[in-house]
């Protein structure tokens, strides 16, 4: 409890500097907002083009693939807003050694990074992505209960928090081999691809790469499926046992990772 205590407190420290020196310059501020937000348009343009001409995706109709690509765009939004830009920079600071200075500091050096570098300038995103599922919800053309809402709200946070772990533990490679270049490449094309396809298409060795290996192909499928009540009580138990696991392997490599490092300072 006092660490958690001490964490909370180090994390609303670092979210008061991170804003104090984001508004000192007023366009590293600002000019994010317009950026994303012009990314995101393209983004629609191109969902757009791929689903115009397209009735149905496996069992889900054009109101669940808007939904879909909302909560996609929501949990990545997330993921920009949080912690993206502090989990990024883990591999340069493994070979720079700039790991040192946040291994010598007090508290979680990985609970630092990950809040250190939180990015406003992307908030517009998850304000849109909440535009998108709300028209979503409207395409579907049913009532959607306050049950099955505070359910999607569930699903949204652990997918977020699975995402995370995920960046995580790829980020971390680079404590036991030169570059992750590689790995990283391979997290980018799965993640244009389940960006666009649901979970609910992949079969075979698809399916076993992107829904359990590589888990980009649940995270925005599972939230929707318990939103529209498609989701089956293995799924959800699924879906949780899944996200444990990998919070296990991310504090197992974290860990490891740290003890194999070697200071610029050794």
């Amino acid at each position: 409890m006092m660490e958690f205590k001490r964490n909370v407190r180090v994390i609303k420290a670092l979210i008061e500097i991170r804003f104090q020196n984001l508004m000192m310059f007023r366009l590293g501020f600002f000019g994010p907002f317009f950026v994303d937000g012009s990314l995101f348009i393209i983004q629609l343009m191109v969902f757009q083009a791929i689903y115009s001409n397209v009735d149905r995706i496996g069992t889900w109709g054009r109101g669940e693939m808007i939904v879909f690509i909302g909560t996609f765009s929501m949990i990545n939004a997330i993921n920009m807003v949080v912690y993206f830009f502090g989990i990024n920079g883990l591999p340069q600071k493994i070979k720079n050694g700039d790991l040192d200075l946040y291994l010598t500091k007090p508290g979680s050096p990985l609970v630092r990074m990950t809040f250190e570098k939180i990015n406003p300038g992307s908030l517009p995103l998850v304000c849109m992505s909440v535009l998108i599922i709300a028209y979503g919800i409207h395409q579907l053309g049913k009532p959607i209960s306050g049950g099955a809402i505070a359910g999607y709200l569930f699903w949204i946070i652990l997918m977020t928090i699975l995402f995370y772990e995920m960046e995580v533990i790829i980020r971390s490679i680079c404590f036991f081999v030169l570059s992750n270049a590689n790995v990283t490449r391979i997290e980018e094309i799965g993640l244009e691809l389940c960006m666009k396809i649901p979970g609910i298409v992949f079969y075979g060795g698809y399916k076993l790469l992107f829904c359990c290996i590589l888990p980009y192909g649940i995270m925005a499928t599972i939230p929707v499926q318990s939103l529209i009540g498609e989701l089956s009580v293995m799924g959800a138990v699924y879906g949780i046992l899944l996200t444990i696991i990998f919070t296990i392997i991310t504090k197992g490599v974290w860990k490891q990772g740290v003890r194999c490092y070697n200071s610029a300072s050794s």
